[in-house]
C-alpha cells in the first residue's frame, strides 16, 4: 500500500509541476480520440449501409410465357441444391402484375389486354459476392422454359467493388489515426520526461528500479489519457445529441438495418484506446532516459 501511495503521490506531484504539458498531453488524447470516435461511428454506419446495399442483390429468373409448371419446378429444384444460395421465391403474373400496379399504376390508367408479366424466381444469395456467379451459372444452364436471367450485373459489380474499397478505407484510416495519436502523446509526454530527466538520472543512480521510475510517468499517461477520453466522449454526446438529428434524414438514417457502432461501445472503446495509449505513450519514450 505504501508504493502505491508514493506512486500516486509521485505521479500528483509531476502533474501539478507541469501543468502545461499535462494539458497539452490531455489535449493531445481529447483530438486524438475524438477524431477516431468520429471515424469508427462514421466508418460503421457506412460499412452498415453497404451491407444493406449488398442485401438488396439478388438473381431474377422469368420464365417463356409457354413454360410449364413442371419446368418451373425442375429449375427450383436446380436453384435450391447451389449451395451458394439463401432463399429461392416464386413469383408469379399475378403477383408481380399486383406489385406493377402498386409502384406504378400510371402504367395502368389504360386497360391491358392481359397480363404481360412473366413467372419467375427471386434468388437470395449467402453471399453478396455470389450474385454474379449465380447468374451466369443459371445463364450458362439453359434451363428449360427459362427466358431470361436478370442480376443486375453491372449495379452488382459496383455495389461489391464500393464495398471492398470502403471497408478497406475504413481500415486504413483507423490504423493511421491510432498510429497518429500515440505518436502524438508520445511526443508531448517526451516533453514532461525530458523536463525531469536529471531527476530520472538520480533515481537510478541511488538504486531505483527502472519500474519504479516509469510507474509515476505511466500513471501520469494513464490519468491523461483517460481524461482526454472522456472529454472527447463528452463532445461526441454533444455532436450527437444536436448534429445527428438534422444529418440523418440526408443519409438514408430511416433503414432500420443500418446503423452505425452502439455509442456505448464506442465510448468504452475510445476510453480504453485512451488508457492503453497514455501509458504506452509513456513507458514507450521513458526508455531512453533508463538508459543511465
Amino acid at each position: 500500500m505504501s508504493g502505491i501511495r508514493l506512486l500516486v503521490s509521485e505521479a500528483w506531484s509531476s502533474i501539478r509541476q507541469n501543468v502545461s504539458t499535462t494539458v497539452a498531453a490531455t489535449m493531445t488524447v481529447l483530438i486524438g480520440m475524438f477524431l477516431l470516435g468520429l471515424f469508427i461511428a462514421l466508418g460503421t454506419w457506412v460499412l452498415s449501409w453497404s451491407n444493406h446495399v449488398q442485401k438488396e442483390l439478388q438473381v431474377k429468373v422469368f420464365f417463356a410465357a409457354t413454360a410449364t409448371p413442371q419446368q418451373e419446378q425442375f429449375v427450383f429444384g436446380k436453384l435450391k441444391a447451389d449451395k451458394r444460395v439463401k432463399t429461392v421465391v416464386f413469383v408469379s403474373k399475378e403477383q408481380a402484375e399486383a406489385k406493377m400496379k402498386k409502384e406504378f399504376p400510371q402504367l395502368y390508367k389504360t386497360p391491358l389486354p392481359s397480363n404481360p408479366l412473366p413467372d419467375s424466381y427471386v434468388v437470395t444469395p449467402l453471399k453478396a459476392s455470389d450474385t454474379p456467379l449465380i447468374g451466369r451459372h443459371v445463364q450458362a444452364a439453359a434451363y428449360p422454359g427459362v427466358d431470361e436471367v436478370n442480376w443486375g450485373s453491372a449495379t452488382a459489380k459496383r455495389v461489391l467493388t464500393i464495398a471492398e474499397v470502403i471497408w478497406i478505407v475504413f481500415l486504413i484510416a483507423v490504423v493511421l489515426l491510432v498510429t497518429a495519436s500515440t505518436l502524438l502523446i508520445a511526443n508531448t509526454i517526451r516533453l514532461s520526461i525530458f523536463a525531469r530527466r536529471r531527476e530520472i538520472e538520480v533515481m537510478k543512480l541511488v538504486g531505483a528500479t527502472n519500474w519504479f521510475v516509469r510507474g509515476p510517468f505511466m500513471l501520469e499517461g494513464l490519468l491523461c489519457g483517460v481524461a482526454g477520453s472522456v472529454l472527447a466522449v463528452i463532445l461526441l454526446v454533444i455532436g450527437k445529441s444536436i448534429a445527428l438529428p438534422s444529418i440523418l434524414p440526408h443519409i438514408g438514417g430511416g433503414s432500420s438495418d443500418v446503423h452505425a457502432l452502439p455509442f456505448t461501445l464506442n465510448a468504452l472503446a475510445l476510453i480504453g484506446a485512451g488508457l492503453l495509449l497514455g501509458a504506452t505513450g509513456s513507458g514507450l519514450t521513458l526508455r531512453r532516459f533508463l538508459k543511465v
